[in-house]
């Protein structure tokens, strides 16, 4: 069985977002700024960029799939990804409103689940196999699974953008046990990765 692990972008002040997350800023204002490495320095991270994608199963909170609140779903609204979403894999969206599974091109399908973080992992690590499960975000997931010990592996990628406020990383998790292994940088990016033992005390 693969590990639990978790890759997210933060500023160097913990935000994973910018303020007033929606439709047209879907990273809030300034958020798109912490991923400009992807892009500008692809090939000087691909070993990083990989791993982001190699999961055989994810975890996303709702906000991460869409700009929907409440308890209405926009009928044809399915991600931010276009047709071919990059994950190529089952993927567990939390939330407290069912909807039917929406299956994409390229081996993705969007399942909803309305019942919790840990019955969202026994479903992703049921559909995983051998390969990890990852949780993909935003903050507030990472951090409900955080909080619970289930989170194994901690990939941080860290950009130098103070945002000064947003969706905090952290946020309500406890004095964690993190164990930096890994660290890697770039101009636009430093990457560690941690292994967590959960919160202490």
């Amino acid at each position: 069985m693969g590990k639990i692990t978790c890759d997210i972008g933060v500023s160097v002040d913990g935000f994973a977002a910018g303020p007033d997350q929606r439709l047209e800023e879907p990273l809030g204002d300034g958020g798109e700024r912490l991923h400009r490495w992807m892009f500008e320095e692809q090939e000087a991270n691909a070993e990083e960029i990989a791993k982001i994608t190699s999961a055989g199963a994810y975890i996303m909170g709702r906000h991460m799939f869409g700009p929907d609140r409440g308890p209405s779903w926009t009928p044809d609204w399915a991600g931010w990804w276009g047709e071919e979403p990059p994950y190529h894999a089952p993927v567990f969206v939390l939330t407290h409103h069912p909807r039917e599974s929406i299956v994409m091109k390229g081996g993705t399908t969007f399942h909803f689940v309305s019942d919790g973080i840990e019955p969202a992992l026994a479903r992703a690590r049921a559909a995983a196999g051998e390969k990890d499960v990852a949780i993909a975000g935003g903050a507030s997931t990472v951090n409900q699974y955080l909080a619970a010990g289930l989170l194994e592996e901690l990939r941080l990628h860290i950009a130098p953008v103070v945002l000064g406020a947003g969706e905090r990383l952290f946020e309500g998790v406890g004095d964690l046990a993190l164990e930096p292994v890994e660290v890697a940088r770039t101009p636009m990016v430093t990457h560690i990765t941690y292994r967590v033992g959960g919160p202490r005390g």
